[in-house]
This record gives structure tokens, sequence and C-alpha cells, in this order.
């Protein structure tokens, strides 16, 4: 008789007991080193993946290889130099992720069933595939994919979902999924934001002229194309102000990180910061709540590039609000977020 094949990573047998729920935080992605080699490889997954770039392949590969990442890494890696981590040798956004793992871990250690949680990457490490076989090694049979994305948009929940969905086809042995949808307007979330706008105001920083809530942008022709996410950071933005009593002139809605000739969507927040200044506005904050953790976009965009730009124009006084991170707001309000998803599972 032909003996079966036990050595097949698929057909092993987990250590631990099965029938164990996993909980998968996914965040964008981040090079593993700050030097021009690690970020062009990061740079070309990222912009390789159709959801992000939706040029068809003959027409964007060209131009990506033969020109963005000879020119591109270099100057990317300049920016993430200005923000690494040396202390643990990692990005902020690697950093801040593992530790909402662990923490939201520390605070779901009395719940019956317990998940066992997990965290990746979109584009770079850890992948998707790796930490969804971890899961599975530990005997993980239901696993909810949570997207650290609060608004929904193709080019970043969709590009999770499909390599979710990728590693699931290499599978004899399938888990059962749940996605977690966005939560750009969900109590807790809303809730968190105003906790960090009035901690920064009660911290005896002054009242500043306009508190800018500045997201990443996005080309207009993907939300002409149907793509919900400038509708879902407005309702996000209006769900602050009704929270904080602010109208929109206090707290104004903007976008960031435009990239290429394309019409992105507006206001821009680099010139909606140098009009602020220019109309006498002396003292700003800005606000990020598209992002679950501080990455290169909040830090070096937000922190640096775009504060020069406010002191050039005139102004005064500039802080950047930290995003929710690992704070103890942020990680009740994810913890409220994942028991939601899996009730009836745990």
């Amino acid at each position: 008789m032909a003996e079966h094949n036990t050595n097949h990573p698929d057909r092993q047998q987990p250590k631990t007991p099965p029938n164990r729920v996993g909980l998968l935080l996914i965040n964008l992605g981040t090079p593993k080193s700050c030097d021009s080699r690690s970020v062009r490889r990061y740079l070309a997954e990222f912009l390789s993946d159709r959801r992000v770039i939706e040029l068809t392949p003959w027409l964007w590969l060209p131009i990506l290889h033969g020109i963005i990442l000879r020119l591109r890494p270099r100057k990317v890696a300049e920016a993430y130099r200005a923000i690494w981590i040396e202390e643990t040798d990692e990005s902020p956004l690697r950093f801040y992720t593992h530790r909402q793992a662990e923490g939201l871990s520390k605070r779901l250690t009395k719940t019956p069933h317990k998940p066992v949680i997990g965290w990746a990457m979109r584009y770079g490490e850890p992948s998707i595939p790796d930490a969804m076989m971890a899961l599975q090694q530990q005997g993980c049979e239901r696993i909810l994919i949570a997207p650290l994305y609060p608004q929904y948009s193709a080019t970043t929940t969709a590009a999770v979902n499909d390599r979710v969905f990728d590693t699931l086809k290499a599978l004899r042995r399938q888990p059962a999924i749940r996605i977690m949808p966005p939560y750009y307007d969900h109590p807790a979330y809303i809730e968190a934001l105003a906790e960090s706008i009035e901690r920064y105001l009660s911290a005896g920083a002054g009242r500043p002229d306009a508190i800018v809530a500045s997201y990443h942008g996005l080309p207009q022709a993907c939300c002409d194309a149907g793509d919900p996410y400038h509708e879902q950071c407005a309702e996000t933005t209006r769900l602050l102000r009704a929270r904080l009593g602010f109208d929109e002139n206090e707290l104004q809605m903007s976008f960031q990180s435009r990239f290429g000739p394309k019409q992105w969507l507006q206001p821009h927040t680099d010139e909606a910061l140098s009009a602020l200044a220019r109309g006498g506005a002396k003292h700003v904050a800005v606000i990020t709540p598209g992002f679950a953790a501080d990455c290169l976009e909040t830090l070096e965009e937000i922190g640096m590039r775009y504060r020069k730009r406010f002191h050039e124009a005139g102004g005064a006084r500039y802080d950047r609000i930290p995003c929710l991170n690992d704070s103890e707001t942020g990680l009740r309000m994810l913890e409220q977020l994942v028991l939601q998803e899996l009730g009836g599972w745990i």
C-alpha cells in the first residue's frame, strides 16, 4: 500500500488543538531597511500591484522599471532615514503595527476563547501568506482579516483582500475567513479621533486657528469609477466635526501624497496649509484620520515637509497630532471593532 506524504506543508497537522480563532491585523507595507536597495524592492512590489496603478502592464511596467525604480528609491530612502527607528531598526509603521497586535493581545487576555493574534503587511514583511500560515499552524480554522484602513479604497482594502484570497487558492485546507469592514463611521473610531484632538487641545498648546484633517490622496478617476473613498473621508470628517462641535473652518478636510500627472482629490493638503498661512493663520494643527499608525506619510510628509511649507508661507506654529498608534485610546477602539466582528466565533 502506498504511503501518504505527511510532510507536505498543507497536510501537516497543527501542533496545537484545532478550531481556534485567529485575528490578522494588516497594514500597507514597509521596506525592510532604509537603504536604497530595500526601498527599491518594496516600491517594485507596491507599484506593480494593478490595484495601486491601474494602467495596463505593457504601458506601466517599462515606466516603473525604466524610470521610477532608477530614480525614486534614493529619494524615498532618504525620507525613511529621517524617521527610521534606530533602536529597533525598523520603520514606524512596522513598529506600531507590531505593538498594536501585542497591545490588543493583552487587552483580550480575559476574553473567552481568546483569538490568536498576528500581523502582516500587504507589501513587504511579514507577508500575508506567511502570517496566515503561522495562524493555521497554531490551530486557527477561522480567521478574521482586519485591514487597518478606516476608509475603503480599491487601492488599499481591496488589495489586501486580493492577497488574502490568492493565498487561499494555494491551500487545500482553507480556514473560514471574515473581513473586517471599513470603520470610517464607527462610533468607537470617531470617539477615538475626538479624544486625541481633545487631548491635544488640553495639553496647553492653545486653540489653533484651524485643524486640518489630512487623508491620503487618490486619483479622481478612481472615485469617478465608483470608489467610495472620498465620500467616506467626508463622512468621517462630518462626524468628527459634529462630535467636537466644530464648523468647516475649524476642522478642514484635505488630501496629501499625490503622485503623477493625473488629477487627484482636492483640496491638496500642502496647498491648503499655504493658503491658511497666507490668509493670516499663525497656528495650525494637522491630524491624519486615514492612517491607523504613524508612517512615512504622517511623519516625514506631514511632520516635516508640510511644516516647512506652512512656515515659508508665513505661519508660526505647526502641530502634528499623532495617529492613534498603540495608545490606550487606539487599542480600546481596535478591541471594540474586532470583538464586534468576531461575534459568534468567540
